[in-house]
């Protein structure tokens, strides 16, 4: 099973070996840094709330602060940079998700903290469909999963080391030390890439107007719907998996951090083993990921009052989860050949859109008095909903393949 998929414009230099690794280090470190940004919060909420004299509900605004920001960066963002060279517009990015978090260090008061967070999550989306873009151009085209399951992986790799290493220094040094630090990998990020990444020009025929062809695609918003509905069952899960781990499990709350430490872990591996099967085939990577979480969460409803088996189906979850990432980023590119900058940032939108709904329905369904294995089910049915929306995808795909031919 194969998909054949367009590439995108070659960039001036196909880099190899050590040069290559340099170039998609530097473009994953942008990624540590905002997802390390992006999940820390969540970890000194009740920090927050003391210095900035509010309730802890009230810090959960934040996060919602971000996720918006993403939803609306992603596409605005990436339209306007249209005329840009990629390069230089992740360098740009770079330097707002700087900037937007070394102002959440000064925030005064809680309303200015709030912005300051809409702000850092403007750049999220945006940055992550170019990065995923230039990585791809770097590369053969047999390679382009990969290349993209590299840039993913520092997503990854922030929740194994970057999460639990801010956390701590945000409650040694105060939490606002995180923002401080994350503005530092910003830094460091930004001289990565304007010294390893190679520079290649805009397209000849780049335009807002062209990048917006993106949204006339129902391939577009087929895959987008499939990583809203699919990616929504996995946060139905995660979202909760604090209490499931401690009420239900029954683990101390301390072993929590060691968890989610694993549950990153299990994101590391399936991020690259989805890279490989997105170069497989795109569709298939599709299909293989959304059953598998189908059943990791029907399972994991059943073991998780299982200490040891729990937790190793937190790691299988974090790994399937992931595995889906870089076949729907692959599948948004290849649905907008014209506007793969605009289609790739999308799919951090409908991440969080995901997580939105996800949490919204793993929440109802605790209140309905259903308990904390509950969501698991809620996640699996979601999955299976993605698993039928990547079918259609799949199915319009051909008509539209077998029509051109």
């Amino acid at each position: 099973m194969t998909t054949t998929a367009p590439t995108a414009p070659a960039a001036s230099t196909l880099l190899e070996g050590r040069p290559l690794l340099l170039a998609v280090i530097a473009l994953a470190m942008g990624g540590f840094g905002i997802g390390t940004t992006e999940f820390t919060i969540m970890g000194l909420l009740q920090e927050g709330a003391v210095d900035l004299g509010v309730r802890n509900q009230d810090m959960g605004l934040m996060i919602s602060a971000y996720a918006l920001g993403v939803v609306v960066g992603a596409p605005v963002l990436t339209a306007l940079g249209a005329r840009v060279p990629k390069r230089t517009m992740v360098l740009w990015l770079m330097v707002v998700f700087t900037l937007a978090n070394a102002s959440s260090f000064f925030a005064p008061t809680y309303e200015v903290m709030v912005f300051t967070r809409f702000l850092s999550g403007l750049p999220h989306g945006a940055y992550f469909g170019l990065a995923a873009i230039l990585a791809s151009t770097l590369v053969p085209p047999t390679k382009r999963g990969r290349a993209i399951a590299w840039i993913m992986l520092g997503l990854a790799v922030a929740n194994v080391i970057g999460v639990p290493l801010f956390t701590w220094l945000g409650q040694q040094l105060g939490w606002r030390s995180m923002f401080l630090a994350v503005a530092l990998i910003g830094v460091l990020t930004w001289i990565s890439i304007r010294t390893f990444v190679p520079f290649s020009p805009a397209h000849a025929d780049a335009s807002i107007r062209r990048e917006l062809t993106a949204l006339k695609s129902g391939g577009v918003w087929l895959a987008i719907c499939t990583g809203i509905v699919g990616f929504g069952g996995f946060f139905a899960v995660y979202s909760y998996i604090s209490p499931i781990l401690t009420d239900v499990t029954g683990l101390p709350i301390e072993v929590v951090p060691l968890v989610l430490g694993l549950y990153g872990l299990g994101m590391v591996v399936g991020n690259l083993v989805g890279g490989r099967l997105a170069d497989w085939s795109v569709f298939g990577s599709l299909y293989i990921s959304m059953t598998s979480l189908t059943i990791v969460m029907v399972v994991f409803g059943l073991v998780s009052p299982i200490p040891w088996l729990a937790l190793i189906f937190v790691f299988i979850m974090g790994g399937v989860g992931s595995l889906l990432a870089p076949g729907l980023q692959s599948l948004l590119m290849d649905s907008a050949p014209k506007a793969q900058s605009l289609a790739a940032s999308l799919n951090h939108s409908a991440l969080n859109i995901a997580n939105a709904l996800g949490a919204a329905l793993g929440a109802a369904v605790i209140n309905a008095g259903l308990g904390y294995q509950a969501p698991a089910y809620v996640g699996a049915m979601l999955a299976v909903g993605g698993l039928v929306l990547a079918l259609v995808s799949g199915f319009v795909h051909r008509r539209k393949t077998a029509r051109a031919a």
